[in-house]
């Protein structure tokens, strides 16, 4: 515990044009997938999406002659691209298949919450209670936005791909130090769509997708903008931030997902929804002040 406090003392803030970067891409995802689901099953297009997202980063990285990962390091980036790419996106294609409401948005973005314990207990990051009642603030404005929508069948899916996302953040965090971010990202993200490949040709058989311009505009997004970019910055920060400040970023991916789907599908704003986002957007400053203040003292 004392080296994990050591380590946490020397954290820093995440970058607020990165995070809005990383926020940004994960809330258009919802509307790249639900563009996506009408020429794909949800499997192969999950897989789709993990393997040329991987498949670019490894370009990159390959272009710039980066290292690859030391041997230590294969065993927990298999174990983080099943957890994080295949669990994680399978429940979040599946979620936005079964038209998931406002409470499965909710559950899908409960990262901030589920992180706090987890992140005290392994990495000595004991959470402020002023950032702890702006997560409340921020949690409760998702509750409020989503009231309308009702439950929805994709809550339970939603749940495990947060459950997920939550385990891989913690256990990113241990990996991924003096490891390539670039190299890191592309890896868990080809392991984790070479997973994903096999399950779906298990369940879903030979892939029935239809190539049509759509379909092909959908998934570059969904791999460029909303896979590659934001995870390669994620990981990045994930190694210089807090983890409780880092995930209460994600509570603005929602506020995206609506504004991107009230744009792009015409999806309507109601007055209950408007409240919670203004209550999400509240939130941050409040989460995010004491740790700039705490800066300012070392």
């Amino acid at each position: 515990m004392a080296d994990a406090s050591v380590v946490s003392a020397r954290l820093r803030p995440p970058r607020p044009g990165r995070m809005l970067i990383v926020t940004a891409g994960w809330g258009a995802c919802f509307v790249g997938i639900r563009y996506g689901l009408v020429d794909a099953p949800i499997l192969w297009f999950a897989a789709l999406r993990a393997l040329l997202a991987g498949g670019v980063l490894l370009a990159v990285g390959w272009c710039g002659r980066r290292p690859a990962p030391p041997r230590s390091a294969w065993p927990g980036i298999v174990v983080l691209g099943l957890v994080n790419v295949s669990v994680a996106f399978a429940a979040m294609f599946a979620g936005t298949a079964g038209v998931a409401g406002g409470v499965a948005a909710v559950l899908s973005n409960a990262q901030p919450v589920l992180i706090v314990l987890p992140a005290w207990l392994l990495y000595g990051e004991r959470p402020r209670p002023r950032a702890m009642a702006g997560l409340v603030v921020g949690f409760l404005g998702l509750i409020v936005a989503a009231i309308p929508a009702g439950t929805g069948s994709g809550a339970l899916s939603a749940l495990a791909a947060s459950v997920a996302i939550t385990a891989s953040t913690l256990l990113a965090r241990r990996l991924g130090a003096g490891v390539d971010v670039v190299m890191f990202s592309a890896w868990q993200l080809v392991c984790g769509g070479i997973a994903l490949a096999s399950w779906a040709a298990a369940v879903e058989g030979v892939p029935a997708v239809s190539w049509t311009p759509h379909f092909v505009a959908a998934l570059l997004f969904l791999a460029l903008a909303s896979t590659a970019l934001p995870y390669m910055i994620w990981f990045s920060e994930l190694q210089r931030a807090p983890l409780v400040t880092l995930s209460a970023w994600t509570i603005l991916t929602p506020v995206f997902g609506v504004a991107f789907s009230w744009v792009l599908l015409n999806d309507r704003l109601t007055e209950m929804q408007g409240i919670g986002l203004c209550l999400v957007l509240a939130a941050m400053p409040i989460i995010l002040l004491p740790h700039r203040h705490a800066d300012t003292g070392n």
